[in-house]
């Protein structure tokens, strides 16, 4: 906790919403945590991002969140201080009636997708050396980037689904080679998404030939790098990381054709099943190979690692990592601790404590021969 304050409860900065197509399931995520934490046991200080990127008035916050919630939250237009490496402030930082409260002991970046769990953020924040929870930058790039994150899982000999990388540019030059290539190399179904986003946006299912052209060029309006993929029948199963700990492993049950955007945040018939349904021995198969493509990608605090178990072969493919999973009440990752034994507060109590060991460990270090990264002094 700050080291001038007497209130024994955690502050703790919550980061929300941006520039992501996840915005609204940004806002959902950061509803739901605040509502869920132990006011007594935590002083909650909230930055709001618009969808343009600037720090959101206290006008505009209120608009992010539910207004039952309001009272439980402190609104801070500003990141960091003056003393700080790094100041971050919107036109309206004046206007904030808490903008000289104390800095939050740790920042928690709920924001999903592009320019909050990419990299940019927690580069941003370790600029300003600030305390955050979850992977680093690199970690954050690398896993957002679906492509680089398949190369990189493949290279530590680990299960990838099979794809085939595109740009949009080849799309616009040459679609018809593209789909030449795709379906020489799996036919179909097939499924193209872009590179670097989530939530299923831009994503999808590719049952035929006259599906081809539509499907990809959607998914190009999101990103100019295209992953089509080989179609895989197979249950979608998920497991989350915590650190070093893996959790039991749960089941999407799709209301859809796959987990698309509607299935998992519009439909009410998409369900999870926690545990899944598999024998011990694929359940342990799953987690150990969580755990190793965590590693690969040199992750810290928390992931989701996605799985497809194909049905006829029984195969275990590693569809993608996400470093940043939703916390909204119907996200797996909150779910799948709380079946392993671990319940929201203690979830998010170890979260905040492996984001300051994070912290601790990397200000300890040199960045020059005289001076370690806490000391430094640009001047």
């Amino acid at each position: 906790m700050s080291a001038m304050s007497k209130d024994p409860r955690i502050k703790l900065g919550v980061l929300f919403g941006g520039r992501s197509g996840e915005h609204e399931v940004s806002l959902a995520s950061a509803a739901s945590v605040i509502a869920a934490l132990d006011p007594g046991a935590y002083e909650i200080y909230a930055v709001g991002l618009t969808p343009s990127g600037r720090i959101a008035r206290p006008d505009e916050l209120r608009r992010m969140l539910p207004g039952e919630l309001w009272d439980r939250v402190r609104p801070l237009a500003v990141l960091g201080s003056a003393a700080s490496l790094l100041s971050v402030r919107s036109d309206a930082a004046g206007e904030t009636e808490d903008a000289g409260a104390p800095e939050p002991d740790i920042w928690f970046p709920l924001l999903h997708g592009p320019y909050g769990e990419d990299g940019t953020l927690q580069g941003l924040l370790e600029m300003a050396g600030l305390p955050y929870i979850g992977c680093g930058v690199l970690a954050s790039a690398v896993a957002m980037d679906k492509d680089i994150a398949k190369r990189l899982l493949a290279q530590a000999g680990l299960p990838v689904t099979p794809s085939l990388t595109v740009t949009a540019h080849e799309l616009d030059t040459d679609l018809e080679a593209v789909r030449h290539t795709a379906e020489r190399a799996w036919g179909y179904p097939m499924f193209s998404k872009p590179a670097n986003l989530g939530s299923s946006v831009g994503v999808h299912r590719i049952g035929a030939r006259d599906e081809f052209a539509a499907a990809v060029r959607d998914s190009a309006r999101y990103d100019r790098k295209i992953l089509i993929e080989k179609g895989i029948d197979g249950r979608e199963l998920e497991c989350a990381i915590l650190g070093t700990a893996a959790s039991v492993v749960g089941e999407v049950v799709s209301a859809g054709e796959f987990y698309d955007y509607e299935s998992k945040y519009v439909s009410t018939e998409s369900r999870l099943e926690i545990p899944a349904s598999i024998d011990p021995a694929t359940s342990d198969t799953i987690r150990a190979l969580a755990l190793r493509a965590f590693a690969a990608l040199d992750g810290s605090g928390l992931a989701r690692v996605d799985f497809f178990l194909e049905r006829d072969s029984g195969t275990i493919w590693i569809n993608e990592i996400n470093t940043m999973p939703g916390f909204t009440p119907i996200s797996m990752y909150t779910k799948l601790w709380a079946a392993t034994g671990v319940p929201f507060g203690d979830l998010v109590a170890e979260l905040i404590r492996l984001g300051l060991e994070r912290f601790g460990e990397k200000n300890g270090r040199r960045i020059s021969p005289r001076q370690v990264c806490a000391g430094y002094d640009p001047a």
